[in-house]
């Protein structure tokens, strides 16, 4: 990094005396912003193009200035460029390599812009190019969900409610759930990424610019749907940034929800799965221990991403319009939640598909806790009982369990008969576990039937996504 402050500022014209040392390194962008190189450039070549069909320069001095681009990109890209904190941003060290390199025509690539409608357009050109990006790795995560749904199909588990047993349900049903929430997560991201496709450039600092730019060809030539109406709002809107950030939160809380759960059944007291040792880490005292520091990792980091999202509204919440250096700031946390999501992403897509499910305990843990109880009160109403009262029924003879410490299918038929005459032998299948299990066959119910069907709509639904 090349820090001389004696390389001459592109606004320094208006100023006596140069910036305080400590100023220079404060007010600085270019140690983290220059991961928008790539969009730097692509920008302005989409711009020094349209510049030249408009007139404002000439076809040789564009030549000229995306030749010079060009080979900047390739010094970037193969990590031989010198970035200097006195050139403040990304920007400006891409410009003055420029000049240095082409000369005074350089200088000429930013007429009719600002750095306000440029680095808005950088990383608007840089979130949609890492949402699409991100949205193929979950594509992988929700085919890793699906293909552990249709392995674990039958898998019989306890379903739970304020963390009690409470109905059999399959451990495929369950990666199923997951996997829904995944794909609204998925979803959110493209109505995003429709938001975000708007061209800030051409609004110039915040009132446009006296010269006869066309802004829908640099639209088309970098892909946006659309250009930005207001100037001022082009320049000052991060609402595309807090959108993105809210969705990732959004699915982060989703990952800590899948990761606690993980947590809870790799734990001795469940024992439901175990998790891969490549995903585990031991203790340096207790030397018994395999601790699941993915999963935890991954519930921890979701309030990096939430954080992340408090910052830029806080960041925005007092801005008045147009653009202000306050700005500045909202690079990092949106660089920090895209490094985020895509790690723990990949952490999922590879521990998922290791998942080894224990499923003896699983059926042990969903036979005690009375939970096929609404299965005998559904078979009361079809008895001619209405629910409430069947619900009643239904509570005595859990009651009455519990007192001689068994479960609902150990009392004798005589002791059902005490609650309701019309109970017979058919009781104790309605209690069956699998029968309860199979009963719930329609869609979107945890019967193993159900859930391959559930399966085979899920991978169509994917083919389906566009991104």
């Amino acid at each position: 990094m090349n820090d001389k402050s004696s390389i001459r500022k592109p606004w320094g014209g208006r100023f006596n005396s140069p910036t305080d040392a400590f100023v220079e390194s404060f007010t600085a962008s270019v140690t983290f912003d220059q991961r928008l190189a790539m969009c730097d450039i692509r920008g302005s070549i989409a711009h020094v193009t349209m510049l030249s069909e408009t007139g404002i320069i000439t076809e040789d001095e564009k030549k000229l200035i995306v030749d010079g681009l060009e080979a900047i990109k390739s010094t970037i890209k193969a990590g031989d460029f010198t970035w200097s904190i006195a050139l403040e941003d990304v920007h400006m060290n891409i410009e003055h390599a420029l000049v240095k390199a082409i000369g005074e025509v350089g200088k000429k690539l930013h007429t009719a812009r600002s750095r306000n409608d440029q680095v808005a357009t950088d990383i608007r050109l840089y979130l949609r190019a890492q949402t699409e990006i991100f949205q193929s790795r979950l594509l992988e995560l929700m085919t890793t969900l699906i293909e552990l749904a249709e392995r674990e199909a039958a898998t019989l588990m306890p379903g739970y409610t304020h963390l009690q047993a409470a109905q059999p349900i399959t451990f495929g049903h369950h990666m199923l759930a997951w996997f829904e929430m995944l794909i609204r997560d998925y979803s959110r991201f493209s109505d995003c990424k429709k938001r975000l496709n708007s061209l800030p450039l051409g609004a110039g600092a915040l009132a446009g610019t006296t010269f006869p730019i066309n802004r829908q060809r640099v639209a088309e030539l970098l892909k946006f749907d659309t250009v930005a109406e207001n100037s001022l709002d082009a320049v000052s809107d991060r609402d595309f940034a807090l959108e993105f950030s809210s969705v990732a939160s959004i699915l982060m809380v989703h990952y800590s929800r899948m990761a606690e759960e993980l947590v809870l059944w790799n734990s001795q007291a469940f024992a439901f799965v175990e998790i891969d040792d490549a995903f585990c880490t031991g203790s340096s005292m207790m030397p018994q221990k395999k601790n699941p520091d993915v999963p935890e990792l991954l519930r921890g980091k979701s309030g990096r991403v939430v954080g992340n999202l408090m910052a830029l509204l806080t960041l925005m919440k007092s801005q008045p319009l147009a653009y202000n250096k306050d700005n500045q700031e909202d690079k990092e946390p949106i660089f920090d939640t895209i490094d985020t999501i895509n790690d723990c992403t990949r952490a999922l897509t590879e521990l998922i598909p290791s998942l080894r499910t224990k499923k003896d305990r699983m059926r042990t843990a969903a036979a005690h806790g009375f939970i096929t109880a609404t299965d005998l009160a559904d078979h009361l109403v079809r008895l001619g009982l209405p629910f409430r009262d069947a619900h009643e029924v239904v509570g005595k003879a859990v009651n009455l369990a519990l007192s001689k410490d068994c479960q609902l299918h150990e009392l004798s038929l005589a002791e059902f008969k005490t609650f309701d005459e019309r109970l017979d032998e058919s009781v104790y299948n309605i209690l069956n576990m699998d029968n309860a299990l199979d009963s719930r066959k329609h869609w979107g119910g945890t019967a193993p039937l159900a859930v391959r069907e559930a399966c085979a709509r899920a991978r169509n639904r994917l083919k389906d996504l566009d991104y």
